[in-house]
């Protein structure tokens, strides 16, 4: 069971200072600037987190191991980035962005299971749909 809990609250913690650290983010700073700095101590900690974790310490043979993946998980991660800084520095509100954002995300990636990795859409998550619809109408209005 804590297998399957720590994961999410660890996202969950994780999310929180996420989005506290992103509005709180100077308006005086350019974004690409702010996120250099971001990913230069998350480089840094991966470095360290590798070392203190990886049972082969071989830095260069794991990262031969990388696909795509890895590259494109880059982009996407500074466009997510981006979006929260400039979402809150255009008026977004921290109770409706992260819940607008997640609930479209939900949505988009049961679309995107069923489509490419062949995943079931059941009954209830179309209703999970229809709520969250209602939900977003609700925190819009």
């Amino acid at each position: 069971m804590w297998n399957l809990l720590y994961p999410i609250l660890l996202i969950v913690l994780a999310n929180t200072f996420y989005n506290i650290c992103a509005k709180s983010t100077p308006s005086e700073i350019n974004g690409f600037a702010s996120l250099f700095v971001t990913y230069g101590v998350a480089a840094l900690l991966s470095l360290c987190a590798f070392f203190l974790t990886a049972k082969n310490k071989n830095l260069p043979a794991e990262l031969a191991k990388a696909n795509w993946s890895s590259f494109v998980l880059g982009l996407v991660i500074i466009g997510l980035e981006i979006g929260y800084i400039l979402a809150y520095r255009n008026g977004w509100k921290m109770n409706t962005v992260s819940v607008t954002a997640n609930i479209s995300l939900a949505v988009i990636l049961i679309v995107v299971a069923a489509i490419f990795y062949k995943e079931q859409i059941t009954p209830r998550q179309i209703a999970g749909i229809a709520v969250c619809a209602g939900g977003l109408l609700m925190i819009s209005l």
